[in-house]
């Protein structure tokens, strides 16, 4: 690889590279000492093509989710089934990977902006921005970057928009399968909020069960489904339908309540 090769983007791959080696290193004990992924599908991973490819997840952090993907998918991509056991196979990443994420969260601090290089498609929300409800319109260059990232790879996006659980998809991104007809693949993630705060870059709780499970692709017919019918079909392939919630019993809640409780003395404690 020439050494000032650059993706479609500008960014240069061989920086690119040396970000994901570090911070993958930096990052792998978190899911494997202090927290342990448990990982679904791996062998899915390895039958995708090279491009075109389009996974949708429900969202729990920030940045988190993400990295835990990165390292998933280069595992998988290495021939590890389901572990990402000995950190090696981040030494020759895959470097088409992309993440589509808000502009504002990768601008916030000198560590999103090098998670920026490592593979985000950056966007404007057009329903919330400084932690403000707006209305404003589709920017034409982040639909085109999103659709650029998917021609040159594999792009990860999060149709809700929000770590919030259970809120609607977004109609945006069955736009966009409409549009790029990618290989659509589902994955569902679970642990990432009681570990990790917010931005998932403090670890918060340890000794947690974290879970992803790579779904097969979706069976979409581009032509003739409609945006809501594919957007019905995200919300159950994610597990974020109205029908997935849980109603909990009195004991569970208060056994929450309970770890909320001693997790805010924590905090009070360190700050």
């Amino acid at each position: 690889m020439p050494l000032f090769k650059r993706n479609p983007f500008g960014h240069i791959l061989f920086l690119k590279k040396m970000i994901i080696r570090i911070f993958g290193v930096i990052s792998h004990g978190r899911y494997r000492k202090f927290n342990n992924l448990q990982i679904e599908g791996s062998e899915i991973l390895r039958n995708l093509p090279d491009r075109n490819v389009l996974f949708i997840s429900n969202h729990q952090t920030y940045f988190a989710d993400v990295a835990a993907m990165f390292h998933v998918f280069n595992a998988a991509l290495k021939g590890r089934d389901d572990s990402i056991k000995n950190v090696g196979y981040i030494w020759n990443p895959k470097l088409n990977i992309y993440f589509v994420a808000a502009g504002e969260t990768m601008k916030s601090g000198i560590l999103p902006k090098l998670f920026a290089y490592a593979g985000s498609v950056s966007i404007d929300r057009t329903w919330r921005s400084a932690g403000k409800n707006v209305n404003r319109q589709v920017k034409n260059s982040d639909i085109s970057n999103i659709q650029k990232a998917i021609k040159d790879g594999w792009v990860i996006t999060f149709p809700q928009g929000t770590t919030t659980p259970f809120k609607p998809i977004r109609r945006g991104t069955a736009h966009i399968i409409k549009t790029c007809k990618p290989v659509v693949v589902p994955i569902v993630i679970d642990g990432f909020r009681r570990s990790f705060d917010k931005k998932g870059l403090s670890i918060k709780k340890r000794n947690v069960l974290q879970s992803m499970v790579i779904k097969e692709p979706l069976d979409i017919d581009y032509d003739n489904e409609t945006v809501a019918e594919i957007v019905t079909k995200i919300e159950y392939a994610i597990e974020q339908h109205p029908s997935f919630l849980k109603v909990l019993t009195v004991e569970q809640i208060e056994q929450l309540t309970k770890e909320e409780e001693e997790l805010n003395k924590q905090r009070e404690f360190w700050s």
